[in-house]
């Protein structure tokens, strides 16, 4: 179901004429409401004149999560403290955490976005859905719980934590929908199965996952051990929250609310514009928030865009996949390591649970990379043979994915932490030295 044909389906030439007005709009407004943004442009020598077209958005600067931290609490909103109705933040490893304010105008163009993307997934109001993000300072919760209710179906604010309760309103209540991390859903499965509970048992159909990455071997993962159907749901806080991008039916990519947030794909380094189907960091503009608008912020998320036209009839430009993060990329011994490389390695093996550590440290001044990766209950065994075999295929596909060799370690099931939110897959001891 398409949830705003006139905008999901709107063509490219109106898309740009569309887009090249709000951000005008969008740059008179912060020249004239954020010293920030007034200052960067008057040192460019750029007025709001300047940004006639879509095009000219190369003109404008980069935003970065610093910015957002050295302006903290408020010095980037553009409406008055009077106007802002709520308060999300996202912390961080360091410094001040990311303060973003909304007004009314910008909780309902969440609770739109998010619609589109529930739809897509094929949501309708005969679905009872559980939000199983956490609620709070996080945008996770209130976002997917807010898209629901525009919707018109019924929300279930499950949030983290109690899964066995959870799981109990999941079959009670016959909910055929939950939002969630992918590792709170293969968390779910576990607790599924520890409470003997079949999945012929519950109705769940509809997976909305995000918030990190995942693969598509994580995603058959679950949809085989809940039964359901999963679909990417991308957004970060900055921008607005979950909703930003969506998958369709065709699974493709993910389409992006594009008449609301402009995306280019830029070099990292060079930070020049990169073409369609290349890797590059993605940055967003928004281009009707009025609370805390974003011109050209840096995501640091790594992908591509594609603008090819979808056979589910949406015209939005599609982002691939994350590949990962710029600045998550971890660099060992000089080559890039991504951890969701290992993951995807790790769910082609069907005697391994897709439950892993890397751990990295510094020894005699050379990097050193552990993998630990639990094994499946029913393959976990004191024959030395079978698992020395084991360990072997591992290691010798994580080289050739990774091109560096690894200290692989099987661990028994269920012996490395869990998280009810985001996943951590990587302790970094080389910082601490």
């Amino acid at each position: 179901m398409i949830w705003n044909s006139s905008k999901e389906c709107m063509s490219r030439e109106q898309m740009r004429e569309l887009q090249g007005k709000r951000l005008n709009k969008l740059v008179n407004l912060v020249y004239h409401n954020v010293p920030f943004y007034r200052e960067k442009l008057q040192a460019l020598d750029i007025s709001p004149d300047d940004i006639q077209t879509i095009d000219d958005i190369v003109k404008l600067p980069f935003t970065t999560k610093q910015d957002l931290r050295d302006n903290y609490p408020y010095g980037l909103m553009s409406a008055p403290k009077s106007d802002i109705v709520r308060v999300h933040a996202s912390s961080g490893t360091t410094g001040n955490p990311t303060i973003v304010g909304y007004t009314r105008r910008d909780l309902s163009i969440w609770s739109e976005v998010m619609s589109r993307s529930l739809a897509a997934f094929g949501v309708t109001r005969d679905d009872t859905f559980s939000v199983s993000y956490g609620y709070g300072l996080f945008t996770g919760g209130l976002g997917a719980h807010y898209g629901v209710e525009n919707l018109g179906a019924t929300v279930i604010p499950a949030s983290t934590g109690n899964t066995e309760k959870h799981i109990k309103l999941i079959r009670d209540l016959d909910i055929t929908g939950i939002a969630c991390t992918p590792s709170y859903a293969l968390y779910l499965a576990e607790t599924l199965d520890k409470m003997g509970v079949d999945k012929k048992d519950i109705k769940l159909r509809v997976g909305a996952f995000g918030a990190e990455p995942w693969t598509n071997n994580m995603r058959k993962e679950i949809e085989e051990r809940l039964g359901l159907k999963g679909y990417n749901l991308y957004g970060l806080s900055e921008i607005i929250g979950p909703g930003v991008s969506y998958e369709c039916q065709e699974q493709n990519g993910s389409h992006i609310s594009e008449d609301h947030f402009y995306p280019e794909i830029i070099d990292p380094d060079t930070l020049e514009p990169i073409a369609d189907g290349e890797t590059g960091e993605l940055v967003f503009t928004t281009l009707t928030k009025t609370g805390m608008p974003l011109i050209r912020y840096r995501t640091k998320d790594l992908c591509t865009l594609s603008h090819e036209t979808c056979s589910c009839g949406r015209t939005n430009v599609k982002m691939g996949p994350i590949m990962g993060r710029s600045d998550d990329m971890l660099i060992v011994r000089g080559i890039n390591v991504f951890p969701s490389q290992v993951e995807s390695v790790i769910l082609e093996i069907p005697e391994l649970e897709p439950q892993y550590m890397l751990v990295l440290d510094r020894k005699n001044n050379l990097d050193t990379l552990q993998i630990q990766v639990e094994v499946r209950k029913d393959y976990f065994s004191d024959d030395l043979g079978s698992m020395l075999q084991m360990k072997k295929v591992l290691g010798d596909r994580l080289k050739n994915v990774l091109s560096i060799s690894a200290d692989i370690r099987l661990m028994e099931p269920n012996s490395i932490p869990r998280s009810e939110g985001k996943s951590k897959h990587v302790i970094d001891n080389r910082i601490l030295k």
